[in-house]
């Protein structure tokens, strides 16, 4: 035994069925992680003592490869259907005694961690990798226990990582080689085929987005979170692109965390030890607090160097676009410790709207929150894609459909109940484009956005009058300090009535069209929320 975490009796393999590992690396330090992962041709060392390594063949999450046990936990329970995919009890127990056998004789990275800052609902996990960069990874992103609660730790949730191990569709009943697997009646999660880390962090925020409304009725949330000095924290939803992390990235308000949380009677707290940061051309001018994070201790994903040299080339995107940076969240200066905030003040939507027709910032009523959190939308812009000649829409439910166990309406009811019970506003807030839609406005000024969202955090635009736009009934400012007042009224940009609400009505059809398949489940007040286009104009 050696003193780098050689220690199977407290890893707790056996446990699992695994009797025969080789060696067994338990809760090894960043550093330890770091030199076994390069010992071991895993990755390379860069410039700022990050660590980079490759995932693969697949770069990003496999959506279609992960699956829930369906069982009597979960029969009634789950939202079944293309996102959540039930795979049998005994097809489960037959892959994990596979897997178990494979494991046999292997070299394994334990780790034992937290999900949760609160510490009244938090989850104690195991993870078991066979890469050691993958290990590094979860020490990064989970929470990470004092070292003298190692000894007597005792997990309520298991995560089996084995990149290698790759699964017989005909026979173990998944739809090809790599898979993640969700039981939550074994209170674990097994994935193999794929050495993409996010499969592993985005399992444990399914599980939670399952555990805690059930259980506890805490909200779980896929947004980014901050807080300011007078302890009033802001919460912000948005898909890709739509400005989430620069724009809840303010040197003026301490960090929460950047990607998933829950919302308590109390508080609001961070899931995550950690940030998984797109890195795709990043540079210090842009995004400063992400690129001096990535030092020792970070990992780099799917990156390429400068030629020559070991600095990373972040705008190289020959391996994919999805390059990825992890690391712990005290790289971040202004992280708050522990990540946890009060109850929020404001909540903020944030959509980058190609058609131009969304103000660039509004005010929702319960309702239009409900309705808005389900819808989850945003839009592509045109020429991003082969054949995409218009705006395309893109909805998301609760701005994270990927990760909903339960049905999108539960969530939003949670939020709606919590919206009235604490007096929260939310916001629905424009990045995209004014003056008309992608080609032919411009995008709203990134310093028009940032006073906006100022004057709602400070109170300013409690103090304003308001008017209700025609077809999706939010609540329009008629001023904002640092803001033109015609900037306010998309409507008023476009210099184009009869153009403005054509493009209004288009869009608001495409929100009917995909609420469609919540309105069974959807009540009277969130469906009371819907756009209604306007009939004059066609």
């Amino acid at each position: 035994m050696t003193e780098i975490g050689l220690k199977s009796e407290a890893s707790g393999v056996d446990t699992l069925g695994i009797e025969n590992a080789r060696d067994v690396y338990w809760n090894l330090t960043p550093a330890e992680l770091t030199e076994e992962a390069i010992k071991r041709g895993e990755g390379f060392m860069t410039s700022t003592g990050a660590l980079m390594c490759d995932t693969g063949e697949f770069t990003g999450r496999s959506p279609q490869d992960r699956f829930i046990v369906e069982d009597n936990k979960t029969k009634d329970t789950v939202w079944w259907g293309n996102i959540n995919m039930p795979f049998s009890p005994e097809k489960f127990d037959n892959l994990y005694q596979k897997m178990i056998r494979h494991l046999e004789g292997k070299d394994l990275f334990v780790r034992d961690a937290y999900a949760g800052a609160d510490k009244t609902y938090r989850l104690k996990l195991r993870v078991v990798n066979t890469m050691a960069w993958q290990n590094l990874f979860c020490y990064n992103m989970f929470l990470r226990p004092e070292k003298y609660k190692l000894e007597r730790f005792q997990p309520n949730f298991t995560v089996i990582c084995a990149p290698e191990f790759k699964a017989d569709p005909e026979e173990d009943g998944t739809r090809q080689a790599n898979f993640a697997i969700i039981n939550f009646t074994k209170r674990m999660i097994i994935i193999g085929g794929t050495a993409y880390a996010g499969e592993m962090k985005k399992g444990i925020f399914s599980v939670l987005n399952y555990l805690l409304p059930i259980e506890h009725g805490v909200l779980s949330m896929h947004c980014s979170a901050n807080i300011g000095k007078m302890h009033d924290s802001a919460i912000f939803f948005g898909l890709s692109g739509t400005g989430k992390t620069t724009l809840s990235a303010d040197p003026e308000r301490g960090l929460i965390g950047d990607d998933e949380h829950g919302w308590t009677d109390k508080n609001v707290f961070n899931f995550e030890g950690g940030c998984y940061a797109k890195v795709i051309d990043l540079t210090r001018e842009k995004e400063p607090q992400i690129y001096d994070a990535i030092k020792f201790g970070a990992i780099v994903e799917n990156t390429r160097f400068y030629e020559g040299t070991r600095h990373v080339n972040y705008n190289d995107t020959s391996v994919t676009e999805n390059t990825r940076s992890s690391y712990p969240i005290h790289h971040i200066a202004n992280a708050v410790s522990p990540s946890i905030g009060g109850i929020p003040k404001n909540i903020f939507f944030l959509t980058c709207d190609a058609y131009g027709v969304l103000p660039p910032i509004s005010k929702l009523t319960k309702g239009l929150a409900m309705y808005h959190f389900i819808s989850g939308y945003t839009a592509k812009v045109a020429g991003t894609e082969a054949g995409v000649t218009e705006p395309q829409t893109v909805f998301s439910a609760c701005f994270g459909a990927p990760f909903l166990p339960l049905h999108p309406t539960t969530y939003a009811e949670m939020l709606g109940k919590k919206m009235e019970q604490y007096n929260v506003r939310i916001w629905l807030v424009n990045t995209g484009w004014s003056g008309g839609p992608y080609g032919v406005g411009s995008r709203i000024r990134l310093t028009y956005t940032r006073a906006m969202i100022t004057a709602a955090l400070n109170g300013t635009l409690e103090n304003v009058g308001y008017r209700t736009h025609s077809i999706f009934g939010c609540g329009i400012p008629l001023t904002c300090p640092g803001v033109p007042s015609e900037v306010l009224s998309p409507r008023e940009t476009w210099k184009n009535d009869v153009g403005y609400y054509k493009m209004a009505n288009k869009l608001a059809n495409e929100f009917l069209k995909n609420f469609k398949k919540f309105e069974d489940y959807a009540n009277d007040e969130i469906m009371a929320g819907s756009p209604r286009p306007r009939k004059d104009y066609f």
